[in-house]
């Protein structure tokens, strides 16, 4: 479990970036569904055609026995749920945000022993109904409601990631004290809250996949400071840099201390080695 909490809160996406794959397309390669699906991929939503993947699963005997037993076979970089639980022993307030759905995600979470380390999980939501079929529906409900009407361009129909930090961080914010944000993601969806972090805050996209494209097609967008990562190595280090480096700030602008002598040693000697990106301005490589 999260110690009492330190005012920083670090936003994880789950495909790519806490397992090292899509868990939909494992799941659906795993068994045996690649085809259908590819073809079915050009007349519908994604997280439409999860839920219609998992009914022609169901149809052939397929139990949720054998989507948990694809999803613990994921691979999970060892680095990832070592920076997880040391975020979370450091006092940060962790959340998932992912565009896949809570049985996958729950499930990789259990399984490793990370889900006491996150406060929520925010994702598309799914149920087990009548008849054992398990059910994947959208997070924003555009089938039967209005559209979440973002105007980035980047969301998908099913659910808008920049809405749901705001809302994140109004309920941080609740008692009065504004949060520090960490935001890690790899997506064309992690574009729109990357764009809604402040300039105090940082973004950890995945380098080289399309969260990064976009933030480096147009850098002045991006008010926060940007950290990439490359894998779990990377991650862990750069990580619990920015946290340390988050508690010092906030521990010297309460005090009304400097911070030059301070924030040298607040870097882990990983970063430091690696030639992590640490310091502030710009798009680092």
């Amino acid at each position: 479990m999260a110690a009492a909490g330190n005012g920083i809160v670090v936003v994880f996406d789950f495909d790519k970036t806490i397992i090292d794959v899509d868990s939909d397309n494992w799941v659906v390669d795993s068994l045996g569904l690649t085809e259908e699906f590819e073809r079915l991929l050009p007349t519908m939503p994604w997280n439409t055609l999860m839920d219609t993947m998992m009914g022609e699963l169901h149809a052939r005997g397929r139990t949720l026995g054998d989507f948990a037993a694809a999803l613990l076979a994921a691979p999970i970089d060892p680095r990832v749920p070592a920076a997880i639980r040391a975020a979370a022993a450091l006092g940060c307030d962790l959340r998932v945000l992912s565009d896949a759905n809570a049985f996958f995600i729950e499930t990789v979470l259990e399984h490793h022993g990370l889900r006491g380390c996150f406060t929520e999980v925010n994702t598309n939501p799914s149920r087990v109904d009548a008849g054992g079929r398990l059910r994947i529906e959208p997070y924003h409900d555009f089938l039967r409601g209005a559209p979440h009407g973002c105007g980035v361009g980047t969301c998908p129909p099913n659910m808008c990631k920049g809405q749901v930090l705001d809302r994140i961080l109004r309920e941080a914010a609740a008692g009065g004290r504004k949060p520090r944000v960490i935001y890690l993601g790899d997506g064309r969806g992690d574009y729109c809250p990357a764009l809604r972090l402040a300039r105090e805050d940082f973004v950890m996209p995945r380098r080289g996949y399309p969260v990064w494209d976009l933030i480096c097609e147009d850098p002045a967008r991006v008010q926060a400071e940007v950290h990439p990562w490359a894998d779990g190595a990377e991650m862990e280090a750069t990580l619990l840099a920015l946290v340390r480096r988050a508690l010092v700030e906030d521990a010297a602008s309460a005090a009304l201390l400097p911070l030059d002598c301070k924030l040298e040693s607040s870097i882990p000697a990983a970063a430091q080695d690696g030639g992590m990106p640490i310091m502030p301005l710009g798009v680092k490589n």
